[in-house]
């Protein structure tokens, strides 16, 4: 698989129980992070055996809302199956069966049918190993390209129209494809730039308000609880929510942003 474009921090032993993490992440509708108040999981992490504990695999597969997050997690459970007998492995059975039957994630809950149905054989694990590689490289190298874009931008080489229009272009070209963790993370850079004006701020701001409702929380959230996000911007976002959600709509996203306020002041110093 394609390596992160930009550097991320470690995905390091947590000193918590990361299984309860990611379920309480799951209760709250949320994408999974690697512990309250710090980034969150990307396939990666998954792969690498950043996270080896079966348990926080598990519930991952299960409860994590990018489906590129959820197959992965199934990667090393399947290596794991496949390497037990035929007699022991029924506990990893009935693990699939579990996922395929609860997973929030479609992907996961199809790729756990697959193996289940080719009982655990290493071929097709390779072969959905690949799938996800293939998917996430291509969505990668298009994100590097939107990077050069983003320079030309500060730069001062591309007007605001057309900096915005390839925003929204690389929005849907990667769309289901790229790690969310990696996609929310340049939204958030984005913001935080103070070489990006102002104007394609509210941009932006105006675009994301018009995603789907958990994507669209999850990074208006964000924004709103980084502690680096400026008078200025967090005036502008609050505006635009009154404007553009509804009353209960703006509730979630006050209720949300408190949650990671309150998981940010927990993030170890």
């Amino acid at each position: 698989m394609a390596p992160t474009p930009f550097p991320l921090a470690p995905a390091a032993s947590a000193p918590f129980d990361l299984a309860a993490h990611f379920m309480e992440c799951g209760a709250l509708d949320t994408n999974l992070s690697l512990a309250p108040g710090q980034r969150l999981v990307i396939t990666d992490d998954l792969l690498d055996g950043s996270i080896p504990d079966p348990a926080a695999l598990s519930m991952a597969a299960i409860v994590a809302r990018d489906g590129q997050v959820a197959r992965a997690a199934l990667i090393p459970l399947g290596v794991a199956a496949s390497k037990l007998g035929a007699g022991e492995r029924d506990r990893y059975e009935r693990l699939f069966a579990l996922i395929e039957d609860t997973a929030f994630a479609p992907e996961a809950r199809d790729s756990a049918e697959s193996l289940i149905q080719t009982h655990f054989r290493e071929a097709r694990i390779r072969d959905l190993a690949a799938e996800l590689g293939d998917s996430i490289g291509v969505a990668r190298q298009r994100y590097r390209a939107f990077l050069d874009v983003v320079r030309l931008l500060g730069e001062g080489r591309i007007s605001h129209g057309a900096f915005v229009d390839e925003f929204l272009d690389f929005t849907r070209q990667v769309a289901g494809k790229l790690d969310f963790g990696i996609y929310a993370m340049c939204v958030d850079r984005l913001f935080a730039s103070e070489r990006i004006s102002m104007v394609i701020k509210a941009a932006l701001l105006r675009e994301i308000l018009a995603y789907p409702p958990l994507i669209r929380r999850e990074l208006v959230t964000s924004l709103l609880a980084a502690p680096t996000t400026g008078a200025e911007l967090l005036a502008l976002a609050r505006a635009e929510l009154a404007a553009r959600l509804d009353p209960r709509q703006q509730t979630e996203v006050r209720l949300y942003t408190l949650l990671k306020r309150s998981w940010l002041a927990r993030k170890p110093g």
